[in-house]
């Protein structure tokens, strides 16, 4: 199939999306719409995608250079038709085009893919996504003559009473015969009520030359809807999470309420894993087998291996090794990597740190730019000093080392294997190998100074 095109229109401005951001960027399921039609395309392999962009092209550009697509731009707004003589330069004679639309995110490769192999089969020049719609209004109509085959597509600003009554519409997504879509393309007028060029007139101008053109019908009626207002945003992103979630519970993830769970589709999860009401999974995340996610947990862009237990927690740009224990209400802020079996409890801060296997910080702690060796306790508390209010610098805390409640570790400093930090002390200097560190003032007892001071309660 590498001789397809696909042509992804992306120009419009979206008025009814009330937003100073391009409709086509607008996300679904943390996507912006035109990357999950570009993913479609790819699906089917598509040698090249070619994306018309026009309002705030640039902004549209900058977002999806990225996917290594062609930019075509579409200076003025004259209709779909004119929007795809804009990519004419980028299409071959020979091979089919797909063409596209930006904001319909929900649209299937395999859709697509029953669609190049309609056109193929029926030998047709031209064909059309089409659905049935109850209430068709707004849509384009499919016009047949009596032997079923197509005569025309007819929007609904020109329709007739006895157009408007048909059902079956028009998707705005086509398969063409390249050689001829680029013929078609000098032969489309703009003699309509918007004086726009339609690019639906290239099938009645194919069929009049005699060519064969079709229609394939969906039965999906949502993978075909255009997004153009937040209400139908919102819907698609209802429909696009429900279908990323059927996904996972097909291949073995428990979850218990779908209707309160978040996952984007970039999201990898293994077997046996569950997810609580509540949970976000978004980005590049990769969650392992038979792992816990509890109630109100957020995951971005991170690794989880299998046998992980997070409950109410944050994660953003970490990783985090098999059998480690996290929450409840923790949180790993951006490169923060947990070894094996590290357990990272209640109100405990991670920050750009090495936590290695078997280590712990239980409650109450702070380890920020730090590398913590294996099988070390970090106690309630504990406070990693990193910052001298112009730089940041690290903290290092050797294989089975102690460090005691209400330390602070003033970085740069080290404590050697098998160091011990009494609690309460502030340590500002190396702690050799298997030494106890106190560094705290020795304690005093001024007896009567309460009652001099005339702040005894009496009974």
């Amino acid at each position: 199939m590498n001789n397809i095109s696909a042509v992804i229109l992306a120009a419009g401005a979206g008025t009814r999306m009330k937003s100073k951001l391009p409709k086509v960027l607008h996300a679904v399921c943390g996507k912006p719409m035109v990357e999950h039609i570009i993913d479609a395309a790819e699906e089917v392999n598509v040698h090249k995608s070619i994306v018309v962009i026009g309002h705030k092209g640039e902004e549209v550009k900058k977002a999806i250079k990225h996917r290594g697509v062609d930019f075509a731009l579409q200076k003025e707004q004259l209709g779909t038709g004119h929007a795809v003589m804009q990519a004419e330069n980028f299409l071959k004679d020979e091979g089919v085009v797909l063409l596209l639309c930006g904001d319909t995110p929900l649209i299937k490769g395999d859709t697509l893919k029953a669609l190049i192999d309609f056109h193929r089969e029926g030998n047709f020049q031209g064909t059309i996504l089409t659905a049935d719609f109850e209430n068709p209004k707004g849509y384009g109509r499919i016009v047949r003559n009596e032997e079923g085959n197509v005569v025309k597509i007819v929007e609904e600003k020109d329709a007739s009473e006895q157009e408007k009554r048909i059902t079956e519409i028009n998707s705005g997504m086509f398969c063409y015969d390249s050689k001829l879509l680029k013929e078609a393309l000098k032969k489309i007028t703009n003699d309509n009520q918007q004086q726009e060029y339609y690019i639906t007139d290239v099938i009645e101008i194919l069929r009049k030359e005699g060519h064969k053109v079709g229609a394939f019908k969906t039965e999906d009626k949502a993978e075909i809807m255009g997004v153009n207002s937040r209400v139908q945003l919102t819907c698609a992103e209802e429909l696009m999470r429900e279908r990323i979630l059927i996904k996972h519970m097909e291949d073995g993830v428990t979850i218990i309420d779908s209707k309160n769970t978040y996952v984007e589709k970039s999201v990898k999860i293994g077997m046996d894993t569950i997810l609580y009401p509540g949970v976000i999974l978004k980005g590049n995340t990769e969650i392992g087998e038979d792992c816990i996610i509890g109630h109100n947990t957020r995951i971005e862009n991170s690794i989880i291996k299998n046998e992980v237990q997070i409950q109410s927690s944050t994660i953003m740009n970490s990783s985090v090794d098999e059998g480690c224990t996290i929450g409840p209400y923790a949180y790993l802020r951006p490169n923060s990597k947990l070894g094996k079996k590290v357990k990272i409890g209640d109100f405990v801060e991670v920050k750009n740190s090495i936590i290695d296997d078997g280590s712990k910080a239980s409650h109450l702690a702070y380890v920020g730019d730090a590398e913590v060796g294996k099988n070390v306790n970090i106690g309630c508390g504990v406070v990693f000093v990193n910052y001298d209010g112009k730089n940041k610098h690290k903290s290092i805390v050797e294989d089975n080392s102690f460090v005691g409640s209400n330390v602070n570790l003033v970085a740069p400093v080290v404590v050697r294997k098998g160091g011990y930090v009494a609690t309460g002390s502030t340590i500002t200097k190396e702690v050799p190998e298997g030494a106890l560190s106190v560094a705290r003032e020795r304690q005093k007892n001024i007896a009567g100074w309460v009652e001099r001071k005339g702040l005894l309660k009496k009974d």
